[in-house]
């Protein structure tokens, strides 16, 4: 009797094992294989994913956050679709960072999108006409395996960056605008480059040393703050001379990256307003530099620096 009593139990037991590895198999059976290319740009990583055959990605951003993870996923800053085109354009870009927020652009991997669409199309240098959230933004492939990209025009009104600091010039734009955190007063400059971006070459009215700031402390209290009703990016930058900076960035959505195209572009556009750098201007980040020129004829941007393949490969999604 003890016997029968024991082997009921386990009996049941191992048909609702049975049933369990059922279900498992055919969860692990649904799923679908992607193929994918990682693409870094100074080290600022992304997975790559051909989405030319339908108009919305085919990853949920809980999906692209999973697939993002360093450990648990393939790794990286974000994951980036390549659309169809919109309009009288080539392709569209959307993006969603490793946290599931989606931004409007990303400098480093509008790059890395031009590339890896380059390299899927076997398509010499040219230059791509890319719609995003953030509007037309253009890149170039160089024949020295480089990209330019025309990254438009600034907005420095501070509603549309946006931003509730008050104006500190005419037109709207925020300055070296005074902000209390984390016991220091910062001298904030606000830029769009399509997505926010705050600028800092100055705390305590003395010039950043950015070996000195903790960025994991600091970063997501800028991000989140009040002011930046949209959270912002941010960046720190130390002046090595007027033509050159090195900049340490807490991108929205990401944190600490080793590179942000945009965040570059906005660093030169403030330093500029602020009188510290010339139009022409190198800045170097931790993965490395690009060079940035904020043209006076047309008041364009344009960014230049590398995109490379890291690896390709397919996960079950």
């Amino acid at each position: 009797m003890i016997q029968q009593r024991f082997s009921q139990p386990a009996a049941a037991a191992g048909r609702r094992g049975a049933r369990l590895q059922v279900r498992a198999a055919a969860a692990a059976a649904a799923k679908t294989t992607l193929n994918f290319k990682k693409y870094q740009g100074l080290g600022n990583d992304f997975i790559l994913v051909d989405n030319r055959h339908a108009p919305e990605p085919i990853l949920t951003p809980d999906q692209a956050a999973a697939l993002c993870d360093r450990n648990f996923g393939i790794g990286g800053d974000g994951v980036i679709f390549a659309l169809p085109p919109v309009g009288a354009t080539d392709l569209t870009m959307r993006i969603y960072n490793s946290d599931g927020s989606e931004p409007e652009m990303c400098g480093n991997g509008i790059r890395c999108l031009a590339r890896f669409v380059a390299d899927v199309d076997g398509a010499a240098a040219r230059k791509y006409r890319i719609h995003t959230l953030a509007g037309l933004i253009q890149p170039e492939l160089l024949g020295d395996g480089q990209v330019c990209v025309d990254m438009g025009e600034p907005i420095l009104d501070g509603p549309r960056v946006p931003t509730t600091l008050p104006p500190t010039r005419e037109g709207g734009a925020v300055v070296e605008a005074p902000l209390p955190l984390a016991g220091r007063r910062w001298g904030i400059t606000c830029v769009s480059m399509g997505n926010p971006h705050a600028v800092i070459y100055s705390a305590n009215g003395a010039p950043i040393k950015v070996d000195d700031l903790d960025i994991f402390d600091i970063g997501p209290q800028f991000e989140s703050n009040t002011v930046f009703p949209a959270r912002t990016n941010t960046e720190f930058v130390e002046v090595l001379n007027r033509g050159h900076v090195r900049m340490v960035v807490w991108e929205r959505g990401a944190g600490r990256t080793l590179a942000c195209g945009t965040g570059a572009c906005a660093t030169v556009v403030a330093g500029v307003l602020e009188g510290k750098v010339d139009r022409r201007c190198r800045v170097d980040l931790p993965g490395g530099p690009l060079h940035i020129e904020w043209r006076e004829a047309d008041n364009r941007i344009y960014m230049t620096g590398p995109a490379e393949l890291a690896f390709s490969g397919q996960v079950a999604v």
